[in-house]
């Protein structure tokens, strides 16, 4: 995966002292796609005052063997070796993996409680909840980026998905949301049979925008502001605020060969930011990085420096709900100083 991420090193760092928690990051070692902690910590530690991060699945490190619904176990045993190490300090002052999201395939349904019994023992601190990949499009042009695999169409229909999210309710666990935007009625369908399950949508609904026309895209940011507004109206779902470096929202930026700052990234990605706000206020708005996907458009320190600029207005509470403690809460981090 090509990525910008060396791009914007040396670009003024706004509001240094903010603190932030990172709400959504990957790891990964694949042929010729590597991203591991020396990389996060390059990133988060160059100049933004990133405390802790919140480790996403990736199935990367899952077990080989055994049952198929066990094997996200060894991705979070992975994830809190991770954190072990980090929280030591050895390393900077960011945590990464202070709270894990594992993978967890709910079309199995009630066995998933197994899984989720283990990932439970085995990051008893840090193990919050489980994220399941459900992008689902009419046609294939959001496709053409994913990293590794297509998920399967249909996923959110199978009788087991319920059965699963299930699971996470009776345990205190929150579920992480990856659709594409056309998802979103259908996810709200589900929200509103588990009152008592956190939802965390990622990436501001997913939307896409790849090979449309102006107007085209237009009704497709209509479309998602209405049915993002709709979702928003159940207190038990939080917004993930980032996800707009990836090549599906149609910006362009990955094919850029110029270096590409934070006014120019802050000036594409404002209405995105804005709705996200709007819909759900700053006491449901997790900032994330989701990096290193977001570094296809450009590095860490401008996208950074672009979700402050946008929302810059706010004020100090309010950034501070939005950069750092709505995710320390969602996730049940008790970090000092938030």
């Amino acid at each position: 995966m090509k990525t910008k991420r060396d791009e914007g090193r040396n670009e003024p760092i706004l509001e240094p002292d903010l603190p932030i928690v990172d709400s959504h990051i990957h790891l990964f070692d694949l042929p010729h796609n590597r991203y591991m902690l020396d990389d996060y910590l390059a990133d988060a530690q160059g100049g933004h005052n990133v405390l802790a991060a919140i480790y996403c699945e990736t199935q990367t490190f899952a077990r080989k063997g055994g049952p198929e619904w066990m094997r996200p176990l060894g991705e979070v045993e992975f994830a809190n070796g991770v954190a072990a190490m980090t929280a030591t300090g050895r390393y900077g002052k960011c945590v990464v993996g202070a709270g894990i999201i594992g993978h967890a395939n709910l079309t199995f349904g009630s066995k998933i409680g197994e899984l989720l019994d283990r990932c439970m023992a085995a990051a008893p601190d840090r193990y919050r909840g489980v994220r399941h990949v459900t992008l689902d499009y009419p046609d294939e042009r959001p496709f053409q980026f994913i990293m590794t695999y297509r998920p399967p169409a249909g996923v959110l229909e199978t009788p087991g998905f319920p059965l699963g999210l299930a699971e996470l309710q009776k345990r205190n666990l929150s579920f992480d949301a990856a659709i594409y935007d056309p998802s979103l009625p259908r996810l709200t369908e589900l929200v509103d049979r588990f009152a008592d399950l956190t939802f965390v949508l990622n990436h501001i609904g997913n939307f896409v925008g790849v090979d449309m026309t102006k107007e085209e895209r237009g009704e497709q940011f209509r479309k998602l502001s209405a049915n993002l507004k709709q979702i928003a109206k159940r207190p038990n779902v939080v917004c993930k605020v980032g996800g707009l470096g990836m090549p599906t929202l149609g910006f362009g930026f990955e094919k850029r060969q110029d270096v590409i700052g934070y006014e120019e990234l802050a000036e594409a990605w404002r209405p995105h930011v804005e709705l996200a706000i709007d819909a759900f206020g700053t006491g449901r708005c997790l900032i994330e990085s989701n990096f290193p996907p977001d570094g296809r458009s450009s590095g860490f320190i401008p996208t950074m420096n672009a979700l402050k600029h946008i929302l810059r207005a706010l004020s100090v509470d309010e950034k501070l709900d939005v950069f750092a403690r709505n995710a320390a809460r969602v996730y049940r981090l008790d970090i000092p100083g938030l």
